[in-house]
């Protein structure tokens, strides 16, 4: 099969070349992959990789959709459906697994990872792993709904969810998993507020149904918010981390709570200690999502509710040109990959 195979460290050292076809284990079966998109995690991936148990050469690509081509009697899976992919392969075993909480699993196995991923002809995982689609489903936005949306559901509807007539700021739009967040946010009924660099991804924002936003380049991201809300949001999303923290936490109401699945930034802000316990705020870690939320989002999906912000659509033997715009930073949305 052609994959997109991680050689060594950088951008040169991802190529779309001949790799050995995916040899399901027991419990496993075959995807014949139509269409994958890129997140930070394959940047990651490509350009440094520590902290993640993996070996080069490696497949990346953390997210597919297409048909099943391989699988074993008894499986519950039908040859020539289509279906998309849980991405984590979980043990089921482990307390987190029981309880139903598989992003906890102790020896949880991501796709594009820590094992081969979905940026390929073809893929192998465990049984558990498929998803069915309806036969009209159109795969290149089911490749495109995994990560951020999976990851956006659990930080909106997780520990505390949003409830229809709250407030969120949500902090960066335009990539994936924020966008998603203003997708899923809106659906149910949230006034959301955005943060942008750019005047053009607010207006776009604003175009999908936003209240409003802030340019942090040219103004105060608290006391805009503060003035735009009626006194602070009920959460705030952010994935930014050091460099936007203090402003996300002023710009909660008393009480709210600020929820994070990321530190592109940098991981060790100012905690403010004294305006956590004084004003009562939570905050909230998230990574990924479950497969019980993943079924609930699935449903969302199959039902045409929500639908992955396309950005723009590549090849993937064209994988260095699609990973060139994810690091531009400039997209709005999922930047989908097609076999």
């Amino acid at each position: 099969m052609k994959a997109a195979v991680l050689d060594q460290r950088g951008a040169d050292g991802l190529s779309w070349r001949d790799f050995p076809d995916p040899t399901p284990k027991p419990g496993e079966s075959v995807l014949r992959i139509a269409a994958s998109s890129l997140n930070r995690v394959d940047l990651y991936m490509r350009d440094n990789g520590a902290g993640i148990t993996h070996t080069l050469p490696q497949v990346l690509g953390v997210e597919a959709a297409g048909e099943i081509v391989e699988t074993e009697p008894g499986s519950g899976l039908r040859r020539g459906a289509k279906a998309i992919l849980y991405s984590v392969a979980f043990c089921g075993k482990c307390r987190y697994c029981e309880a139903g909480d598989q992003p906890l699993c102790v020896s949880a196995r991501l796709m594009g990872e820590h094992r081969h991923g979905g940026f390929a002809e073809y893929v192998a995982m465990p049984n558990r792993c498929f998803f069915e689609l309806p036969d009209e489903a159109d795969l290149t936005s089911a490749g495109s709904l995994m990560v951020g949306h999976l990851t956006a559901w659990r930080m909106i509807f997780g520990k505390r969810a949003l409830q229809p007539g709250e407030s969120v700021l949500i902090v960066g739009i335009g990539g994936g998993v924020a966008v998603a967040c203003l997708q899923l946010a809106l659906l149910v009924g949230a006034r959301v507020y955005v943060t942008s660099s750019s005047d053009a991804k607010i207006a776009r924002a604003i175009s999908l149904g936003a209240s409003g936003g802030v340019n942090y380049t040219r103004d105060p991201v608290s006391s805009s918010i503060l003035e735009l809300s009626g006194g602070g949001v009920d959460m705030v999303i952010d994935s930014v981390g050091k460099s936007s923290w203090g402003e996300s936490l002023k710009s909660l109401r008393r009480g709210g709570r600020i929820v994070t699945c990321g530190a592109t930034s940098g991981s060790n802000p100012s905690a403010d200690l004294q305006r956590l316990f004084i004003r009562q705020l939570e905050v909230y870690g998230s990574t990924g999502g479950s497969v019980g939320e993943f079924r609930q989002l699935l449903d969302v999906f199959n039902r045409g509710l929500i639908k992955p912000a396309a950005d723009e659509t590549f090849k993937m033997a064209d994988i260095r040109s699609a990973c060139a715009r994810l690091a531009a930073g400039s997209q709005f949305g999922k930047i989908a990959l097609q076999t």
